[in-house]
């Protein structure tokens, strides 16, 4: 049954990368391989050798862990404790990337009622440049700063907002986004709230929020630089951008106002989570109250969720229900797909065996860069998490910081290989063998050069 497990997977994601030959949207496959991989858990859960508990991240074969905990024999299970451990594993995994996706619901919704009062205005005035090299090196230097604040996949969905403004040919804003990816993904390696994968080393004891950012902060700038430099070479940003000589949005009197509370209220979710020990999402969903209580407030009219009779699908009716009706849902059900297909696998073992395989055969530094590699492959929440229970080096151990680079910038190589980039690849409907062809090489220099520097100054 694992092979048919694997087999779904290989032929889900052949299916993704193929989006356009097939003419099949990549969201149909995500669910489908999801659906299929659980099934065959669930038909094979007695014929499984090992299982993989996501809460201490080690195989139930006995051991002991550190802490003295002594963990169950999934060989000596019987079917009905097998059938709860297999509940309670899909319910753990269900849970922590619904985490993600109402996460990422509340901050596209933050991002769409700023835009609304066309807040974005604000910034599109200060970028005066038509020069597409100097447009590249703005994007990506406010991707870089702006993924460490509000996290990467935020940072994104905010600079591709105001890319829309200011670009208006569709191919030349796609190279943009592509450049966007690699410099948010950069940018939220070096900060505890900058990524995923950095805020569970974090909040898992691995890495310290000030050693994370003294370790990582030169590989993460070089990781963005240095692709950059070599873009800003490339034909697709030489010259300037065309004139767009339609009329230009009138500046809502208020737009400046909504911009700096919303993305205030995003800063302000990693405050609130350190504060309470509350997931982000929670935090993310008060911000959102917030802004759109505020939202409703200045159109005069009263919260609700639904548009008024008069204006029955205007956008303009009240800026929660315009927000709301233009999140990209089919991204957020694709990454619903990805996750959890992912966690199947997780749950039978296998990226921990084959893991703890490979690191028996490879030099540590050579192991943790292909991990980097694979991020780009299989998302990087399974691999840190598996990559948590391989080592147990102590707190700021180099060995967390070079897992930290490595998972949150190798993901930037292919478009699905992490949140900035499906979000991305949705917004601005980038197709996988798009992005591998122009953006993917600029990515695999960027990280090699990141990984060069991290291990010449650890």
């Amino acid at each position: 049954m694992e092979i048919f497990i694997v087999s779904v997977f290989v032929l889900g994601y052949l299916a993704i990368t193929l989006e356009h030959t097939l003419k099949i949207d990549k969201l149909v496959p995500a669910l489908l391989m999801m659906a299929l991989a659980w099934a065959g858990i669930a038909f094979g859960l007695d014929s499984f050798p090992t299982w993989f508990d996501s809460h201490h991240a080690a195989l139930l074969n006995g051991q002991t862990l550190p802490n003295g905990e002594i963990m169950a024999n999934f060989t000596e299970l019987h079917h009905h404790e097998r059938l709860e451990l297999m509940e309670g594993t899909l319910l753990h995994h269900f849970g922590k990337t619904c985490e993600i996706l109402i996460f990422l619901v509340g901050a596209m919704t933050i991002v769409e009622i700023i835009d609304h009062f066309n807040g974005f205005h604000s910034i599109k005035r200060i970028i005066k440049t038509r020069k597409k090299s100097m447009l590249l090196w703005i994007v990506c230097i406010l991707g870089f700063i702006l993924s460490a604040i509000i996290d990467n996949l935020t940072a994104t969905i905010v600079l591709i907002t105001i890319l829309r403004k200011l670009v208006k040919d569709t191919n030349l804003r796609m190279w943009y986004a592509g450049m966007i990816i690699v410099a948010a993904n950069a940018g939220g390696a070096w900060s505890p709230i900058g990524d995923v994968t950095t805020t569970m080393l974090w909040m898992g004891d691995k890495v310290t929020a000030m050693q994370l950012i003294i370790k990582l902060l030169l590989p993460s700038l070089v990781c963005m630089i240095v692709p950059t430099v070599i873009a800003s070479f490339l034909p697709a940003f030489r010259g300037s951008i065309a004139e767009d000589n339609k009329s230009e949005e009138e500046p809502s009197q208020h737009g400046t106002k909504m911009l700096v509370l919303g993305l205030a209220m995003i800063v302000f979710v990693p405050i609130f989570k350190t504060v309470t020990h509350l997931p982000p999402y929670v935090g993310m969903m008060l911000s959102l109250s917030i802004v759109a209580l505020v939202a409703e407030f200045i159109s005069s009219r009263e919260f609700s969720m639904v548009a008024k009779e008069e204006n029955s699908g205007s956008h303009h009716s009240s800026p929660t229900f315009g927000a709301l009706s233009k999140i990209e849902m089919p991204s957020i059900l694709f990454f619903l797909g990805i996750l959890m297909t992912v966690a199947a696998m997780e749950s039978l073992g296998l990226i921990f065996q084959f893991g703890q395989d490979v690191n028996n055969t490879l030099d540590t530094n050579v192991f943790i860069t292909l991990l980097g590699a694979g991020s780009a492959v299989i998302d990087n929440v399974p691999l840190v998490a598996a990559s948590m229970g391989m080592f147990t080096e102590s707190t700021d151990h180099s060995t967390w910081h070079f897992i930290a680079y490595a998972a949150g910038t190798g993901g930037s190589m292919l478009i699905i290989g992490s949140a900035a980039g499906v979000v991305a690849m949705g917004m601005e409907k980038i197709s996988f063998f798009w992005y591998l062809k122009k953006i993917s090489l600029l990515a695999l220099v960027g990280y090699l050069a990141g990984v060069a520097v991290f291990l010449l100054f650890k």
